[in-house]
């Protein structure tokens, strides 16, 4: 019997679900991403170009794909999301949600997340709407539809990756507060899921496009194409195609991996995929670490979050990247997999590395051309700190940024301190935005280290960590700047941690200011 072989064609032909029915667009690049198909390969303006670099939210449509039984539904942004990264999944746009012949609106002329937006006055200039509805929509089809509340801060949450230039913000969450008193719409999951079964699988070790769905499959492609650009929700590599201007011949894709798509909690430590969502990978960390939690909405909007991967962003490396600071206080690893020997004798092998040794310069690591990062290893939370006890796990991370939501670190600060009857047993420290690469702040947890966890203390880590890094200036912040912002972020974690007792030296700056100037 003769084995056809794809044709190029063949291989990158994209396929996924729209309006009850399977489109099927032959010839598609690698590096098109999914709003330049929408806009120009199938005319749907509706879904608008605002930053192309997933900052903005006007591009934001939803995706379907199958979690168990039901559907799971995220709002991404389609400008930084690769196209062929769809396939096998169902899209919907703004034009969509009254058109759809699978969801049923029971009459209404508008999907409630359109008819909330109209009767709340929540569109101005319009340019934002279509991606505020799909917003909308996903909060709908993740919230709305389980019976949940929508409180202001939900609406917040759920609409942090979408800007409007009107700055109409509170129309818009009165819309997401009540879409809910409107009459129900219902996808039809059932059909949903037919159509998505008619979708063959993507190329698994060759064509332009890999996105292999075995763990084995992923690092024999990765053995045989060591060129192949590697992508998991595409937030980064969508910049470098968008801005940069840059084409790949060939895309492996690590998300599809089904060993790769799963969080493994074990005794001492929480293993994350590289194919998990930073949404659920945060929340993982947060489960584990409630005092995460504001923390974890302010990495990107929730779209980015929805698309991008913890381990893409620790794999990507960037000296501002949010998740690595704080991996690295957490004591974090990262495990490196690749395809061993030949034929049946192969063999997947692995090594494990401390984050923080990970990297060696600006965007570079110890990754060899046959490796992926496949997972990253958390350690598990102790026992949480309590001022009365004067012991537990202290642990903390922040940002700051000159937009409060969906905005890039100028510096990121992690502590996480082990202490024990008010002494410091062990303290670890990470730090973005002041060095080539994240950075472990070893001297700093040098002098807090055997010490009592007491304001003198503090003090002279501040003057250490000031002086430990050489931090540049740019358009986010000054050196000095910098410098500065981390003394203080320490000093905050110092006054966080203690009793009411102490609140009023909240006014107190702990360190003279660099220029020498008389303090507040």
């Amino acid at each position: 019997m003769k084995t056809s072989v794809p044709t190029a064609a063949a291989e990158s032909t994209l396929q996924f679900v729209r309006r009850g029915t399977v489109v099927s667009l032959p010839n598609v690049s690698p590096t098109r991403t999914l709003l330049q198909v929408l806009r120009e390969d199938l005319g749907l303006t509706g879904t608008k170009e605002g930053c192309n670099e997933g900052d903005c939210g006007a591009c934001t449509v939803v995706l379907a794909e199958r979690e168990g039984r039901g559907l799971r539904y995220r709002a991404v942004n389609s400008c930084i999301r690769m196209a062929h990264s769809v396939h096998g999944q169902a899209v919907w746009t703004a034009e969509d949600l009254n058109a759809d012949p699978l969801i049923d609106l029971q009459g209404a002329p508008l999907h409630p997340a359109q008819q909330a937006m109209v009767d709340n006055h929540g569109s101005q200039c319009g340019f934002c709407t279509p991606g505020f509805v799909m917003s909308l929509f996903g909060l709908y089809q993740n919230r709305v539809r389980a019976g949940e509340t929508i409180t202001r801060e939900v609406a917040q949450a759920d609409l942090s990756g979408n800007l409007c230039r009107c700055t109409g913000y509170r129309p818009i969450l009165d819309a997401a507060q009540r879409m809910a008193g409107l009459p129900a719409a219902k996808v039809q999951e059932r059909a949903v899921r037919r159509l998505l079964d008619q979708i063959p699988p993507p190329a698994t070790r060759s064509g332009h496009y890999m996105a292999p769905d075995t763990l084995e499959a992923l690092l024999r492609a990765r053995r045989e194409h060591p060129h192949a650009q590697i992508v998991a929700g595409c937030t980064d590599v969508g910049l470098w195609v968008n801005k940069g201007h840059r084409q790949f011949g060939q895309v492996l894709d690590v998300t599809q991996a089904a060993e790769l798509r799963r969080i493994e909690r074990y005794p001492y430590h929480i293993a994350i995929g590289a194919g998990v969502r930073l949404s659920d990978a945060y929340a993982a960390l947060v489960k584990d670490r409630p005092a995460l939690a504001t923390f974890a909405e302010r990495f990107a909007g929730l779209p980015v979050r929805q698309s991008g991967t913890l381990v893409g962003n620790v794999a990507n490396g960037s000296p501002i990247g949010d998740s690595m600071p704080l991996l690295i206080a957490l004591g974090a690893s990262v495990v490196l997999m690749r395809w061993s020997g030949q034929g049946a004798r192969g063999r997947i092998a692995h090594r494990e590395l401390a984050l923080e040794d990970f990297y060696t310069g600006y965007h570079q690591n110890q990754l060899a051309p046959d490796e992926i990062v496949a997972w990253v290893k958390v350690p598990k939370a102790r026992r949480a700190y309590t001022p009365e006890q004067h012991s537990g796990e202290w642990t903390r991370v922040y940002k700051v940024s000159k937009r409060f939501d969906d905005d890039i670190s100028a510096v990121c600060l992690a502590m996480s301190l082990q202490i024990e009857r008010g002494r410091v047993v062990q303290a670890r420290l990470g730090a973005g935005g002041v060095a080539a690469t994240p950075a472990r702040a070893w001297q700093t947890e040098a002098a807090l280290n055997g010490q009592p966890w007491q304001a003198e203390t503090v003090r002279a880590a501040i003057r250490t960590l000031s002086h430990e890094f050489a931090p540049i200036s740019d358009m986010r912040a000054s050196a000095d700047y910098r410098r500065t912002v981390l003394g203080n972020l320490l000093w905050r974690g110092w006054l966080e941690s203690q009793s009411s007792s102490v609140w009023p030296l909240t006014l107190e700056h702990p360190f003279p200011y660099p220029t020498g100037e008389a303090q507040p």
